[in-house]
């Protein structure tokens, strides 16, 4: 299999990792990487294994299984087999007192197999330092992401309207697209950093059913196919003349993902109150992509958004009833959920490169939720949508 990511393009962020390391950390000794998702940011492939950064020698990939395939996908300079941590501890020579690791995604017994062959003393968290380096795009990760961008476009905007018949189930829904994506180029998961976050495909909602209410960190919400699956499409919520559709999903391309939602009206148009509302929520997203330049601060960015609202439209912004969602952007890559996110307490300037979905959204009773969703670069000019300009409530009759 041809190596995906270019060496040029490891070396470049290994390069950059060790200087925000240097920045953040100035006495840093080793980092240890364990997550799939980073380990191929760094290397080009994602095994079972461990990736250990010294500050002051070469980086080292051990490997688990496979091995061969690693060998095969990447383009990493050192990348050593291993049976178990031992024998990364006995390759890598002394092991330093400190080191920095994923604190956010490294399970309890994981760490306690690792600390049996490296007796470290203390152990502090590397998390943000990674996530700060990968939300600065390059042009080859750019590139990528607007391929996801046009193929999300295809399948909301031009795909999915014809799917649409009366009598359908959320799940039928859900279910007929999935094939329709991976035909158009979406390499087949949608991944997220929360902490047990499953998405099949994302919220697909027929009527006020996106109101209801999730654990899932986002304004909009999902019956799902019950308690034990709060997630897909529900299977007796069936589709009616005059429903107003939301699907909110991601998709990717190569492992790099966007997002984006689309609103449809299905066989008759919604009331005027509630196009209103909804192109408030368009509004709002272009107001605030017109902000996303270099030097622009995401934590300015939503409190100059929100103080701007009028209180009567706050009431369920960005959520229904007691679920609110309190942002307006989060950051996007190898993961929907990523660095920067346009919230209170972000307070690092954006940089060109970076990439933001935009999402403003409300609920509206016995309705559904309206707003939009779409993907954005951040550039000199403000940001550049990569996933369609259509306004959504998109009429289906």
């Amino acid at each position: 299999m041809r190596p995906a990511v270019p060496f040029s393009e490891l070396q470049s962020r290994m390069t950059r990792f060790r200087a925000r390391m240097e920045a953040a950390c100035p006495r840093w000794q080793m980092a240890a990487l364990f997550d799939r998702v980073n380990q191929y940011y760094f290397t080009g492939t994602m095994q079972d294994g461990v990736l250990l950064i010294p500050r002051d020698a070469e980086a080292v990939y051990w490997v688990r299984r496979s091995y061969e395939r690693a060998l095969d996908e990447s383009l990493f300079p050192r990348i050593e087999p291993m049976d178990s941590y031992r024998d990364a501890a006995q390759g890598m020579g002394p092991c330093p007192e400190t080191i920095h690791l994923e604190a956010e995604l490294v399970p309890l017994a994981m760490l306690q197999r690792f600390r049996k062959y490296f007796p470290i003393t203390e152990y502090l968290s590397v998390d943000m330092q990674v996530a700060a380096v990968r939300a600065v795009k390059s042009p080859f990760e750019l590139e990528i992401m607007r391929r996801s961008g046009m193929v999300h476009r295809r399948i909301l905007e031009e795909r999915l309207p014809a799917m649409l018949c009366e009598g359908m189930s959320e799940a039928q829904l859900a279910a007929e697209l999935y094939p329709v994506m991976v035909e158009e180029g979406h390499h087949g998961v949608a991944r997220f950093g929360m902490f047990q976050t499953e998405i099949v495909i994302g919220h697909v909602c027929f009527g006020p059913s996106s109101l209801y209410p999730t654990s899932f960190d986002g304004p909009g919400g999902n019956f799902g196919l019950g308690p034990a699956v709060p997630v897909l499409g529900n299977r007796d919520h069936t589709l009616k003349k005059g429903d107003l559709v939301f699907v909110d999903i991601g998709c990717g391309v190569d492992g790099y993902h966007t997002d984006k939602t689309m609103t449809y009206m299905f066989g008759a148009p919604l009331p005027e109150e509630v196009a209103v509302v909804h192109r408030q929520c368009v509004d709002i997203q272009s107001r605030v992509a017109r902000q996303l330049r270099p030097g622009a601060i995401p934590s300015e960015i939503y409190r100059t958004t929100m103080d701007s609202l009028d209180p009567g439209f706050l009431e369920n912004f960005m959520g229904y009833g007691s679920r609110q969602a309190r942002f307006l952007g989060h950051g996007i890559g190898l993961l929907i959920d990523e660095f920067p996110v346009i919230a209170k307490g972000f307070d690092e300037p954006l940089e060109e490169g970076m990439v933001l979905a935009l999402e403003p959204k409300k609920g509206i009773a016995h309705v559904g939720m309206v707003g939009i969703e779409n993907t954005f670069e951040v550039t000199p000019s403000g940001g550049v949508c990569i996933t369609g300009n259509h306004p959504g409530l998109m009429p289906v009759y």
